[in-house]
Order: C-alpha cells, then structure tokens, then sequence
C-alpha cells in the first residue's frame, strides 16, 4: 500500500491526461484493492482510472481491457458478483475479438471467469 501512495503522491499534481498520473492512481488502487478491507476504497480510484484510459488513451485497448478487469475485481472482493461477471464477460469477448481465443491475453481473461 506504502508503494501505491507514494506514487500516486508523486504524480498527482501533473494534468489529468498524464500517462503517469493515470498508472499511479492504477497503482494505488491496485494497492488498496489487495487488502480486502480497503477494497470499498480501490474501487472508486479503479473506476477513475478505467474512466481516463477511455477518455485519453482510448487507442490502448488493452490497457482499457487491464483496467476494466481491476474494476472486476474489486467488485467481487466487495461481493458484488453480478457487476463484476458483466464485466468480465465483456472483457473476455473483446480479448477473443482482439486477439483470437488461443492468444494468452483471452486465455487468462477466460480463465478469471
């Protein structure tokens, strides 16, 4: 968690569209959402990051994929299953979209299901 903070504190003063800004708040959610107890407070920060790929690097489709899962996974840390299958089944359609069903990217999305 120390980790996460301290690199979220980094680069939270750069603009909202900075590269790094948006993968320390990944970081620090990713952090939070290790310790289930602190998963009520992931998965808000999950969701902003998830929120700024789309808006400014919605080309870096498996960055998107990546942050969705993390929104997943929060999710069903928190016992919200229902949310969290939605979005995995998403995730793994477009992964097989993307890449094919036999490339490991839609391998390990298949398999979190």
């Amino acid at each position: 968690f120390a980790l996460g903070w301290a690199c979220w504190k980094t680069y939270l003063g750069r603009p909202e569209a900075d590269y790094d800004r948006c993968s320390a708040m990944t970081a620090l959610g990713a952090a939070l959402g290790s310790k289930e107890a602190r998963a009520p407070e992931a998965l808000p920060v999950l969701k902003a990051s998830l929120a700024l790929r789309r808006r400014y690097w919605s080309h870096d489709v498996q960055g998107i994929l990546d942050a969705q899962a993390n929104v997943a996974i929060c999710l069903s840390t928190l016992r919200r299953e229902d949310e969290a299958l939605v979005l995995l089944r998403e995730n793994y359609a477009r992964q097989v979209a993307l890449f094919g069903v036999s490339h490991k990217s839609s391998i390990a999305s298949g398999y979190v299901l």
